[in-house]
């Protein structure tokens, strides 16, 4: 099952049994693969306040830098674009 759940002001966890989506605003920019137990940040340099979203979100985790076609592209195939 996939839930929405707000974390913060202007933060959303898109829960999917496969993974945990980060949205800063409504960009996905930080994920966690249930799967590989792996996270991914964005590469792309946003505002310092999504900035903040993610390295609060990731509190130390090391994440693999990936450019932000990643993020968008499992948004795409969660809503079958």
């Amino acid at each position: 099952m996939t839930t929405i759940k707000p974390i913060g002001s202007n933060q959303t966890l898109l829960v999917t049994p496969n993974q945990l989506i980060l949205f800063s605003y409504a960009t996905p920019v930080a994920i966690y693969d249930k799967h590989t137990y792996r996270y991914f940040r964005t590469a792309k340099k946003w505002s310092k306040t999504t900035s903040r979203h993610i390295n609060h979100w990731l509190d130390g985790v090391q994440a693999v830098e990936m450019p932000q076609e990643f993020f968008d592209n499992r948004i795409n195939m969660i809503e079958g674009v």
